[in-house]
């Protein structure tokens, strides 16, 4: 094998068109995004067919502008990699289409990546010495999930949400406080000027031993403290003062990290983890970040969380891992499909 492996990364799973140039797994040539937060404000959240579209206008240039700023030629590029799942299928398409007519034109190799183990590999770019086994802990706006990660390409599934992901409920509790979208950023920020332990918000563990996670009576119960149980008085947000709302924000915000914390701690105690890693838009949240920290140390494991440039949807995390895929030759061919799925 050849000493540099500069490897092409395509990521279009939701709303960022995002392509990037990283050799051997570590070293970030070039990291282009393409954001559609303008496009999905006004609709609360992410409309399929816009992202798409977006999508299409906006591939190929991005990955132009990639490779022009990785300073290589085309031809020096090993391999061609792409989030082929899980995501919105009609979203996945493009880069996957793009990422096929890429490896044929060029001759390269196709390799196939796991969008949700990508998040984790951003946790683990910058580390030489990774203790393992690991948990990890994935939680964006479609996915929340808990893993044993016995090396970086093996990842087990311990639990994953059953309703509603921890990303989604924070994008739907900013709708009912009248925040704008995307929802962790505004809650957070809302969240600073409030008090955590203002409302008992209900944290749900599901059954005893359960790794899974359920945030939807979160959802509902704050749904509740602001229109009432009965729901006829209406929404009362526009009746609140700051301090209210951010009283909400912060007691919910709580909510939702205390469970991920326990999740956490309870799939390390049951895998005997010596490193906890943290990947996935949510984990940019600094509370979440901090109070991990806090239970890594009091337990004696490490905790490795994700920069927070690469929290959010990006490609250089899909190239990185496919480095790894490359040097144990796990290619794909032209058949390779999208999948809204995700094959834990």
């Amino acid at each position: 094998m050849k000493a540099d492996i500069n490897i092409l990364g395509i990521e279009t799973s939701c709303d960022e068109t995002a392509a990037a140039v990283v050799r051997n797994g570590a070293e970030v040539l070039s990291n282009v995004i393409s954001s559609q937060i303008e496009l999905h404000q006004k609709y609360g959240g992410v409309v399929p067919e816009i992202a798409s579209r977006a999508h299409i206008e906006k591939i190929y240039p991005i990955v132009e502008q990639a490779i022009e700023q990785s300073r290589l030629n085309k031809s020096d590029i090993d391999a061609v990699a792409v989030a082929n799942q899980p995501g919105l299928t009609v979203a996945l398409i493009v880069g996957l289409t793009a990422a096929k007519t890429l490896a044929l034109v060029l001759e390269k190799p196709l390799i196939a990546i796991n969008h949700i183990h990508a998040h984790l590999q951003s946790a683990m770019m910058d580390t030489k010495d990774l203790q393992l086994p690991a948990v990890a802990l994935v939680v964006s706006g479609g996915h929340t999930s808990l893993y044993d990660c016995e090396n970086i390409l093996e990842l087990k599934l311990l639990g994953s949400t059953i309703d509603d992901a921890a990303g989604e409920a924070f994008d739907k509790v900013a709708s009912i406080l009248n925040l704008p979208y995307p929802g962790g950023p505004s809650i957070e920020k809302a969240a600073k000027d409030g008090k955590a332990d203002a409302i008992s918000f209900p944290r749900t563990m599901l059954a005893k031993d359960s790794l899974d996670f359920s945030f939807s009576g979160l959802k509902t119960a704050v749904l509740y403290h602001c229109c009432g149980k009965d729901m006829k008085g209406g929404n009362r947000v526009g009746k609140m003062s700051p301090k209210e709302i951010a009283d909400i924000a912060a007691s919910f915000q709580a909510a939702v990290v205390d469970v991920l914390v326990k999740k956490t701690r309870m799939a390390c105690d049951k895998v005997g983890a010596k490193t906890i890693l943290l990947g996935g838009g949510v984990a940019a949240n600094t509370v979440l970040r901090n109070e991990l920290e806090k239970m890594a140390q009091r337990t004696g494991r490490k905790l490795l969380v994700a920069p927070k440039k690469y929290c959010t949807d990006n490609a250089v995390m899909i190239a990185s891992l496919a480095y790894y895929k490359y040097k144990a030759n796990l290619f794909a061919d032209m058949s390779l499909e999208a999948k809204a799925g995700c094959d834990d």
